[in-house]
């Protein structure tokens, strides 16, 4: 037990030692480095605010006048609300690869698969013209070819032997008439109907002169082929006793076959009349087939959501079968549907019914007989041109999330910053990019995972929550930007409030940047002014809205705390700022100065001055200096040119230390 006891005395005395020591500064607590551990040669120092801002030794930040910390500390991304910084060793682990936005004419490969089908325009149905029985048929199976004019069947009918005696004796009967006007020309009326009667039943004129040079009436009928093609189906047998109507044939000429396609109606919607289209049939492997769109149909199918699509081929020499399967492919172009080019196009006529038929010049379509029509009546152009230009990114670029797709956007080496994306069609290896991406900037597409698990793990924006970041895509970046800077002089009592209104508005900004809330006759001042020009003639329309914005957002200010004014301020700041750019008196002979913080919530703030001096009343003595100087607005007149007025003012980039 006294050993023990010895050794837990011991360990108390040193702890209390040690305790001493430290109170008394010989030695310092682990957790507290010492300002020469701050200053280790190596250390980047940040700014809370202004992460950009990086130096090797400790500071203030040069824009807003915040201590510098020590990047360590956050690993250089916590101080960054959309992004993450990667260091070089953990890109490598990471496997982390990034590829550049590029923009081009791009088109997509539509491929689907068809069924061919028969050209329904060259089908024709073989009926009896008259009640009988089918005493023969020489088309006697399904599938047998047969030429126009070919004999299909022979028909046994009492009542056509009856019509031809009729047409006989009528023929005797006018020969016979005799020289009486009346008699003979009633006779050669029941000629006329009689042999029209024939024709009803299905004689043909051949037919009809074999019978009056012979002058025996038959019974029996030969029925010819109105057209040649594939028998497609027989619908009746030797022996059937038929009526007029009842089909006997089908027939179907089987020289174009039309390939039938269902897309969804986006695909269909970039489709046009007389499109190229490739066609590889299973039967035929190895062969590539080219077709033309000859019809797209107007209506959605309510069951499937899809649109009928039918592409024409020729099969001049039989070897596409009806009911056969065929992968097609098109070329859709990326973007609005304009002017094409295809040069077996360029410059002919088409036949609107049959695309296949392409002539040189105007004339008929010799299968339907309508006129030729010009290509460049569905878009097609005479001579090249340029095609739509889009917006893209590899596949893997984007992350999907149902209705959420971001990006990874390398903004500087190492920082890859979350950006929400709209897009567009989802091609076999890109995606197209409607909004969020600029051309040549950089996307991580490999890696990219493990990137959002970083932003995930650090509370910032993600795939699974990109809110925040779409919030900030939103909002404005940069200063007010105008074309043209042109202050028209306004004379009389107008010029006059006017620039009691740009008064009442400096002394409110003064008070804001002293971190003190408007007096009430400054903003009572301000409301006031505003309020009378709302009525006044000599502002054009863009200047009245602008007098009604500011009377209406300053009413109330003067009753606000500094950090309601604060925020209520920057619509009317911006209000303000934009009517100088219009309106002055015609007395007015400074200019004013406009400001611009990007540090203000909701895309940064502007403001103006009277002076050079910049004060910025969104965060007073907080950050009293942050900010820079955009442009100088004449009292009259045109500004300088943009370019020189949209330089900044080194002299504003604050140097100044936090008040």
């Amino acid at each position: 037990m006294l050993p023990l006891a010895m050794f837990l005395g011991a360990g108390l005395i040193l702890i209390v030692l040690l305790g001493v020591a430290q109170r008394v500064g010989w030695i310092s607590a682990g957790d507290q480095p010492s300002e020469a551990a701050a200053a280790t040669p190596g250390a980047i120092y940040t700014c809370p605010m202004h992460p950009q801002i990086r130096q090797p030794s400790p500071g203030r930040c040069p824009i807003c006048g915040m201590a510098l910390v020590p990047a360590s500390s956050t690993s250089g991304a916590d101080l960054d609300e959309l992004a993450v910084t990667i260091e070089p060793a953990q890109r490598r682990l990471a496997n982390i690869e990034t590829a550049k936005v590029e923009s081009g004419p791009i088109e997509a490969t539509l491929q689907t698969v068809g069924v061919i089908a028969i050209d329904e325009s060259r089908q024709a149905t073989i009926a009896a013209y008259i009640n009988g029985r089918l005493e023969r048929l020489f088309a006697d199976y399904t599938g047998v070819n047969i030429a126009k004019g070919d004999h299909l069947a022979i028909i046994y009918s009492p009542q056509l032997y009856g019509a031809q005696v009729e047409y006989i004796e009528a023929r005797r009967a006018v020969a016979a008439s005799g020289g009486l006007p009346a008699v003979r020309q009633a006779q050669e009326g029941l000629v006329s109907n009689t042999r029209q009667r024939l024709r009803e039943f299905g004689m043909t004129d051949e037919q009809i002169a074999e019978l009056e040079k012979s002058g025996k009436a038959q019974s029996r009928l030969t029925i010819y082929a109105p057209q040649g093609g594939t028998v497609i189906e027989k619908l009746a047998v030797e022996g059937n006793y038929v009526e007029a109507g009842d089909p006997i044939y089908r027939i179907a000429e089987l020289s174009t076959v039309w390939l039938m396609l269902k897309l969804f109606p986006e695909d269909a919607a970039r489709i046009r009349f007389g499109q190229r289209a490739e066609a590889v049939v299973q039967s035929l492997s190895g062969e590539t087939l080219i077709g033309r769109v000859a019809f797209i149909d107007p209506t959605v199918d309510p069951q499937t959501r899809t649109v009928g699509v039918r592409v024409e081929l020729l099969n001049e020499e039989g070897r596409l079968r009806p009911g056969d399967y065929a992968e097609a492919r098109l070329q859709l172009p990326i973007g609005p549907q304009g002017k094409v080019y295809d040069a077996d196009l360029a410059g002919k006529w088409i036949s609107p019914m049959h695309p296949q038929v392409i002539r040189d010049e105007p004339g008929q379509c010799p299968i339907c007989g309508m006129d030729l029509v010009p290509t460049a009546r569905y878009g097609f152009e005479g001579e090249p041109v340029a095609q739509p230009q889009s917006l893209y990114v590899p596949r893997s670029a984007v992350l999907l999330a149902g209705g959420s797709s971001v990006v990874y956007v390398e903004t500087k080496p190492g920082r890859f910053e979350i950006r929400p994306v709209t897009i567009g069609p989802i091609l076999r290896d890109k995606i197209v990019i409607l909004e969020g991406l600029k051309t040549g900037e950089n996307v991580a597409t490999a890696g990219n995972f493990l990137i959002d698990s970083q932003m995930q793990l650090a509370g910032k924006p993600s795939l699974i929550d990109p809110s925040r970041a779409i919030a900030k895509a939103k909002e404005r970046k940069g200063p007010l930007v105008f074309d043209e800077i042109a202050v028209t002089p306004v004379s009389g009592e107008a010029g006059k409030e006017l620039e009691n209104l740009y008064s009442a508005y400096f002394e409110v900004h003064q008070a804001l940047a002293a971190d003190k809330k408007p007096a009430a006759t400054a903003a009572q001042a301000l409301h006031q002014a505003a309020s009378q020009l709302m009525d006044e003639s000599t502002l054009d329309e863009s200047a009245g809205k602008l007098v009604q914005e500011i009377a209406s957002k300053s009413e109330h200010l003067h009753h606000m705390d500094l950090a309601e004014a604060r925020k209520a301020f920057k619509p009317i700041s911006h209000a303000v700022v934009t009517l100088a750019t219009l309106v002055r008196s015609e007395d007015a002979n400074n200019a004013f100065t406009h400001f611009y913080c990007p540090m203000v919530p909701g895309g940064g703030g502007d403001w103006l001055q009277a002076n050079g001096q910049l004060l910025n009343p969104y965060f007073g003595s907080e950050m009293l200096r942050c900010g820079e100087k955009v442009a100088e607005f004449p009292p009259k007149g045109a500004s300088a040119p943009k370019d020189e007025a949209s330089q900044k003012d080194p002299a504003v980039q604050s140097q100044g230390k936090k008040a």
